[in-house]
């Protein structure tokens, strides 16, 4: 499955979230508000989520294995970066 592109969404004024991102595979399936998080270390890439019974998380989709997530966040992390340098945040 090829990323055929990614959109990201700068949110100002946050402390830990940074940005959504949008990304599309193979030009016919897409995935919404993948979330752009700095941990007070490094930034990271979440999934889409949402609350469940107990009041915890629970990610909407997913990557199956660790290299598509490696090559996943690695991407929405260059657009975001890319955005940031336009933005000239």
């Amino acid at each position: 499955m090829d990323i055929t592109d990614i959109k990201i969404r700068l949110v100002p004024g946050e402390d830990q979230l940074r940005a959504f991102a949008t990304v599309v595979f193979d030009s016919v399936l897409v995935v919404h508000n993948i979330k752009v998080i700095y941990n007070g270390e490094r930034l990271i890439v979440a999934m889409p989520s949402r609350v469940v019974a107990n009041g915890g998380y629970k990610d909407v989709v997913h990557p199956i294995n660790s290299s598509f997530r490696e090559l996943l966040s690695r991407k929405v992390l260059a657009a975001y970066q890319e955005k940031v340098a336009q933005e000239g945040h």
